[in-house]
């Protein structure tokens, strides 16, 4: 059997200068520091390169300036709406700069996040950033040896790799932990589903809450490690019922299980807030439209993912931004779905 190869050829540099009419240092010249050519040049070139459809060979261009154009995002989740969101303002921010952004999924494990950052160390970016903050020494290792600005996003912690952009995770959750107990709740309990560091974090603030309160029961507890839907939280919150069935309130680890566990509590008869109280985390559109609406741990997403493509711009121009950690907090959205009076009672199920 003969072997077949492809047809196919790419537009070079030297194509274009030929369709230009141009030496191939006055067309790269254009291309890349146009305000040094004729503004005639630059429309040939210009044309010619339409005309082509050329497209700079970035690796050859890194061999020669030491860096790319391309700021690298990594992070666990491209289905994951929180996520949606952070994707959101890194490319508003992008928008209109010399820069362009090439998206990394680590799908939630660290050899898949050390194998994408080794993916784009070769490709020697001009920025990276990455979620979370409990990256694997090798990670670690990388991202300290890449020789660009680095931000971790999503939370905050004492050893940044280079700049960090986020919020207490654990402060949320004591935070949401507090407002239950506010409301008259005492049988809280937590459910989580795909408990990576930041959802752990969420839990550890519940404990402390709870534990403070005297009201810590370790039968409250339901996690697991499977991914986190709207149909595991409905299902994870049956689980539960069945073990504390005297519950009277719920602490999701984020917004699609309280939802799931709204569907549960509709499905049984169970009125909310009057007979169970739902808190969920992250705060994403739908928990304001619900019904009942669901109160809510609002995280700053968008302004994350923006502020960390300005962070890493600024840096890569030599204007290292100060403070270097940014704590952009978080607000506790209370709506509907936790909205019982404090002297209703125990608010045990009927």
């Amino acid at each position: 059997m003969s072997k077949k190869y492809s047809t196919y050829k790419a537009v070079t540099l030297k194509d274009v200068a030929a369709a230009a009419d141009v030496s191939v240092i006055t067309a790269s010249r254009a291309l890349r520091t146009p305000d040094i050519v004729s503004e005639k040049v630059r429309a040939r070139v210009s044309a010619a390169v339409d005309a082509l459809g050329y497209a700079p060979n970035e690796a050859a261009r890194a061999l020669a300036s030491a860096t790319t154009s391309t700021i690298g995002v990594i992070i666990p989740s491209v289905t994951n709406l929180v996520f949606a969101d952070v994707l959101r303002g890194v490319y508003e921010a992008i928008e209109g700069s010399d820069f362009q952004v090439q998206l990394g999924n680590s799908r939630y494990t660290a050899r898949k996040e050390e194998q994408l950052l080794k993916v784009f160390a070769s490709q020697r970016p001009a920025g990276l950033i990455v979620s979370g903050i409990d990256q694997s020494e090798t990670a670690r290792a990388i991202l300290s040896g890449l020789g660009c600005p680095v931000v971790q996003i999503m939370d905050i912690g004492p050893e940044p790799i280079d700049m960090m952009i986020g919020f207490d995770h654990r402060e949320g959750g004591r935070a949401a932990a507090r407002h239950l107990i506010e409301k008259g709740y005492r049988r809280i309990g937590f459910i989580g589903a795909r408990m990576d560091p930041r959802a752990q974090r969420r839990l550890d603030g519940y404990l402390e809450v709870m534990a403070a309160a005297g009201l810590y029961d370790e039968r409250l507890i339901l996690t697991s490690p499977q991914a986190s839907s709207v149909s595991r939280g409905s299902e994870m919150f049956a689980d539960f019922l069945a073990m504390v069935p005297d519950a009277d309130a719920v602490f999701c680890n984020n917004d699609d299980m309280a939802l799931g566990a709204l569907f549960e509590c509709q499905r049984r008869r169970i009125r909310v807030p009057e007979q169970f109280g739902i808190m969920g985390y992250n705060d994403l559109e739908y928990t304001a439209v619900s019904t009942p609406t669901i109160s809510s741990i609002r995280t700053l997403r968008y302004d994350m993912g923006r502020r960390a493509i300005e962070m890493i711009i600024a840096a890569s121009r030599g204007e290292r931004p100060d403070p270097a950690v940014v704590d952009v907090g978080y607000e506790l959205k209370a709506r509907q779905s936790t909205d019982r009076k404090p002297n209703k009672g125990p608010g045990g199920r009927i």
